[in-house]
């Protein structure tokens, strides 16, 4: 297991998987261990996935000063990440909360990013977050689920707080995939043993994000960026991934069908199709494709 120094001295981990360029990846939850992204749905027969443990999470170290475990204060150990790496350059993939770190390394260091994919990627940062209310029209499109009628009364109060409290998250996590299968169910359990809980508070506390700069800095971005939604995700709904395409100079969007926040566990095929053409291209996509890819989704 690779490790290297952050700039304040903590140890940091990440994990190599596959052959080809790499490609690093910043995991969500937020702060959660990267193993939860496995192989992500076989991406690692195309690309070397470069898989870092945020501090704190994973095999990589608690740092002395919880205070860095904030969003912002994260962009440092990406870059040192980068220049472990040696690589002038370097494509990122982002899930889930670490879009949000994705988009505050790519507003301070826009020169080395070569290309960037968020997905299911709420996009905080820019001062766009998924309403309540975004969630519980997600949640209803799942009504002819068999497992609805008891997991919707959770999902419900656990997001507006009223209601009974104390339900397990698992009552209500078939909301999350787009099937509630073996598989999904074993990677929801995981969860409990993968996030740092004092991490998870603090990624996004007081001064963590500074939407009207980050939104200023991307508007420059020169990089090619994927804007990926899940169609049954709530967080983003895939309106507003859509909406945060906008912030991209050359932003592209896709969705995937019968997706909910996990796509590669819900469709591995399709997802490694779109994302490993998305950063296999040879020639960067003109704002012309981006607009035609986006019209085919609609």
């Amino acid at each position: 297991m690779p490790t290297f120094t952050a700039p304040d001295g903590t140890e940091l981990a990440y994990h190599l998987k596959g052959h080809g360029g790499p490609l690093v990846v910043l995991p969500g939850g937020p702060m959660r261990a990267s193993e939860y992204l496995g192989d992500l749905g076989g991406l690692d027969a195309h690309r070397q996935l470069v898989l870092l443990d945020l501090r704190g999470t994973g095999q990589s170290a608690v740092p002395r000063d919880p205070a860095t475990y904030r969003c912002d204060r994260l962009v440092d150990d990406v870059e040192a990440l980068r220049v472990r790496l040696g690589l002038e350059r370097m494509d990122v993939l982002a899930h889930s909360a670490g879009g949000s770190l994705a988009m505050r390394y790519a507003a301070r260091y826009p020169e080395r990013v070569r290309r960037l994919a968020l997905i299911t990627a709420t996009p905080w940062a820019v001062g766009m977050p998924a309403t309540v209310e975004d969630r519980l029209e997600a949640a209803r499109l799942r009504k002819d689920e068999p497992w609805y009628e008891d997991a919707y009364p959770a999902f419900e109060a656990a997001w507006t707080g009223q209601g009974p409290e104390g339900d397990d998250m698992m009552t209500y996590a078939p909301f999350f995939y787009g099937r509630w299968d073996a598989a999904a169910r074993a990677h929801m359990a995981a969860d409990e043993h993968q996030v740092n809980e004092e991490a998870y508070e603090l990624y996004g506390s007081e001064g963590a994000y500074d939407p009207p700069a980050t939104r200023a800095a991307l508007a420059q971005l020169d990089a090619p960026v994927l804007v990926y939604a899940g169609e049954l995700d709530g967080g983003p709904r895939p309106a507003l991934a859509r909406r945060a395409v906008d912030l991209f100079p050359r932003g592209e969007f896709a969705v995937q069908p019968g997706a909910g926040h996990y796509p590669w566990l819900d469709d591995p095929e399709r997802f490694v199709g779109c994302v490993a053409e998305f950063f296999g291209r040879r020639r960067p996509a003109q704002r012309s494709a981006a607009a035609a890819t986006d019209r085919a989704h609609r």
